[in-house]
């Protein structure tokens, strides 16, 4: 049975791969995992990608002795071997994800790490050498995507300072009411009628 160096592992939210013997540096590889730890994996999937093709530069924080400094960032290189593997490996990590049901855009890299693997011999007469291999193990976990909380508004009190006076309510213009003329009404001999008594000249 493989044995991983993580610890705590979640059956339920975590997917785990490993590639054993791997044909790689083993001092880009640490620098590898330093670069892409704490990353979402579709993230890492194309920074790494930029990497192989030499558009963006991989920072080498401890295994720098030698190196040559790029723009904005210091010692760096391009492990175009390095990020091909381990696309390959986060690629697989996805699909064991998708096998139990995760959500894949949701998936980051909360382990990774490199060991040595063993080392075998290139074959020659005169000289011989060992090989680069390596081991990696890498484990994933799916986070529920933060959505942004509103947060409850406070009722929020006016508090009446001290000898502030209130402003008095204006009172409405008083509508003067119009008296109606009464006209006095005319008789029928065509002669006003009036409160008095008419006096005809006859006793």
């Amino acid at each position: 049975m493989v044995k991983y160096a993580v610890k705590k592992f979640n059956k339920e939210h975590m997917a785990k791969v490993m590639g054993r013997n791997l044909p790689m540096s083993f001092k880009q590889t640490v620098e590898a995992c330093n670069f892409i730890r704490g990353k979402k994996v579709s993230g890492a999937k194309e920074i790494l990608k930029k990497v192989s093709e030499k558009k963006v530069a991989m920072p080498f924080r401890r295994f720098n002795g030698d190196v040559g400094h790029k723009k904005k960032i210091g010692p760096g290189r391009f492990p175009f071997k390095v990020s091909n593997e381990l696309i390959k490996l986060l690629e697989a990590v996805e699909a064991n994800a998708q096998f139990k049901g995760l959500n894949t855009s949701n998936l980051t890299i909360m382990h990774i790490c490199a060991h040595k693997g063993s080392k075998t011999w290139h074959f020659g007469r005169k000289r011989r050498r060992q090989m680069k291999r390596t081991n990696v193990e890498i484990v994933a976990e799916e986070k529920a995507g933060e959505k942004g909380k509103e947060k409850p508004k406070k009722d929020v009190k006016v508090e009446e300072k001290k000898g502030e006076v209130k402003p008095e309510a204006k009172e409405k213009p008083k509508v003067k009411e119009e008296k109606k003329e009464t006209k006095p009404q005319e008789t029928k001999e065509g002669k006003k009628s009036t409160g008095k008594k008419i006096n005809d000249g006859k006793k």
